[in-house]
This record gives structure tokens, sequence and C-alpha cells, in this order.
């Protein structure tokens, strides 16, 4: 009876954490959505956006500039920065647990260096409109590029990974620069910088909706394979132990992850530590079970990155800074506190 007690009150504490960052979520995106180079009552915010939904709020005289800055620009802003959150937080939790090592994280793959070179080519080709195309091609193609080099030894290692992730990288932003050496312009090169550093400038509900699908689709699978998540951080033979086909799991979750990031990074540019730093909060706080760090991580990952987005739209005056700054500031001490605590299994 006492250890019975005691599951249920671990399984309400849960519970509670999970409503209480549900709230948090929903509070940050009326917020978030107020705030900005026009600061707008929340109460105006609260009421376009119920109303829009459907909701039989009363009318009130909301000016028609106002409501459109709130529902066309704003909200699909926040919305975007949710997804892209949640999307880069749950593969850098697949990927710490798929090759068992706390520094791992989706740009692991390349995806980063892939995604800039093929938008650098774009953008000093002069084809603005296909930005976005240009940084999926170039991810993809940069994965595709570690694995092949990562398996050229047989058996893919997590060390082999990691060193093949490094060398591509290195080799795609060497390809980049070359090209901003020889044809860049100084117009072209401040979009570059802006968008390897990441913004959710200028999202409208059309750029919204692949993202949300391909991450809400993720979500709902990758919720269900905790099992295999939790044996795959017990180690190679353990999980063979337990009849898991690592191989096929391995390869399975790197191809999504690969295609979540790649349509993340289209969308809106290099947000970095993201995937890195959510999954090991989340972690400390609801332990390594992946039933429970799961949604933990992917939801905190959605409010790192929507406000990180609102400091980058409020600190400076008339002016906008890429979300990157922000979460570097936070990502790289956390990073050097990860090393240092998990020495022994980094490589």
């Amino acid at each position: 009876m006492p250890l019975k007690k005691t599951k249920h009150l671990v399984f309400s504490s849960y519970l509670s954490l999970l409503c209480l960052l549900l709230f948090l979520v929903v509070t940050s995106v009326f917020v978030a959505v107020s705030l900005g180079a026009v600061t707008i009552d929340i109460g105006d915010t609260y009421g376009v956006i119920l109303r829009k939904l459907g909701f039989p709020i009363a009318s009130q005289s909301i000016a028609k500039p106002l409501e459109a800055i709130i529902w066309n620009m704003r909200v699909p802003r926040v919305l975007l920065g949710l997804v892209v959150g949640a999307g880069l937080s749950m593969s850098g939790s697949v990927m710490q647990s798929t090759v068992n090592n706390p520094i791992a994280e989706p740009y692991i793959l390349g995806i980063s260096a892939g995604a800039t070179f093929g938008a650098t080519l774009a953008i000093i080709l002069g084809l603005k409109a296909v930005v976005g195309l240009g940084a999926f091609v170039g991810a993809i193609l940069a994965t595709v590029l570690v694995l092949i080099i990562a398996s050229m030894q047989g058996r893919v290692t997590t060390s082999g990974l990691i060193l093949s992730g490094t060398v591509v990288n290195a080799l795609f932003i060497a390809f980049a620069n070359f090209i901003i050496s020889i044809g860049a312009t100084a117009d072209s090169v401040m979009t570059i910088k802006f968008w390897t550093m990441g913004s959710l400038t200028g999202t409208s509900w059309s750029d919204l909706m692949l993202p949300a699908v391909v991450v809400g689709l993720a979500f709902l699978f990758f919720s269900t394979q905790y099992r295999v998540f939790n044996a795959m951080m017990m180690g190679d033979e353990a999980a063979l132990t337990l009849g898991i086909p690592l191989k096929l799991y391995w390869y399975l979750y790197i191809a999504i992850v690969a295609i979540i990031t790649a349509v993340l990074v289209a969308s809106c540019g290099i947000i970095g530590f993201v995937g890195l730093i959510t999954p090991h909060i989340a972690r400390s706080i609801v332990g390594t079970n992946y039933r429970k760090l799961f949604p933990v991580a992917t939801l905190l990952g959605s409010l790192f990155v929507v406000w990180a987005d609102v400091l980058a739209r409020i600190l400076v005056k008339n002016a906008e800074l890429p979300i990157g700054i922000f979460t570097a500031l936070v990502g790289a001490p956390f990073f050097i506190y990860i090393v240092t605590k998990n020495r022994r299994k980094v490589v």
C-alpha cells in the first residue's frame, strides 16, 4: 500500500508539472504576442486571438491595422517559435539517447553547416525566394555525407558520428565562406549573417504549416518510443539483450531527426543550443525515464525559443537581434558544465 501511494504521488506531481508547463506555454503566447516594437495591451491580444478562434468574445474597438499586426504577424511568429523550440528539443532528446552521449544534439549531423551552405548559395545567386529550399537540400546532403563517412569502418559508432559531423561541418562552412568571399555584396552578407544566427522575422501562417505538421507527427511517433530510448541509454549490449534491433531504430531515428531539423532550419535559420540544453534541464527535473522526460523537454524547448525571440525583439529599441545570440549566451556556459560533468561520456 505505501508503495502504491508513493507511485500515485509521483504520478500526480508529474501531471502537475505538465499542467504548469502547459499553462506557462499558453500564457507565454499571449504575453509574447503583446511585446515588440509596438507594445500591445494584453487584453487586446486576448480578445483578438479568442475572436479569431471563434469564441464569443464581445467586440472591442481595436483598429484594423493593430488587429492585423496581432493575428497576421505576431501570432504566427510566436507559434513558429513554439514549434521550432519543441522540434529542436525533441530532436536533441532523441539524439542523446540514440548515440548515448550527453553532448549530442540535432546539429551533430552536419545539418547546420549544410543548411548554411545551401542558404548562402541561394542568397548569393539572388534566389531569395528559395533560400529555405536551399537550406533544406544542403542540410539533407550534409546528413547523408556524415552517415556515409561514419559507416566507412562498417559499424557506426558514437565517436565516429561526432568526428564525421565535425569534418562535414568544417567542409560545408569552408564552402560557404568561399562563396561569400567571391560573390557576396554588403546586403547579402548581412542577410546571411542574420539567417545563420536564427530569426523568426516575417513569419506568416503559410510558413507555419509545414514545420507544425512535421514536428507534430514526429512528437506523436517519438512519444511511443520511450522504451527503446530507455534501453538505448543503458548501452548497446543491454538493448540487444532486450531484443531491440538497434541498427534499425538507430537509422530510423536519425533520419526523422534529420528531416525535422532540416525543415526547422529552412524555416527560421540556425538556432543553436536548444536541442542540447533543454533535454538536460528536463532530465534534472523528472529523471532519465523518457516517458516523462520527452514531453517535459519538448515544452521547455518551446518556452526557451519563445522567450529568446521576445528578448530579440525588445532588447534594442527600433532594432531586432538574431535569436541565436540569446540561446548561445545561455547555451555556451551550460555546454561547458555538461562537458565538465560528463567527461568520460562526451567522446
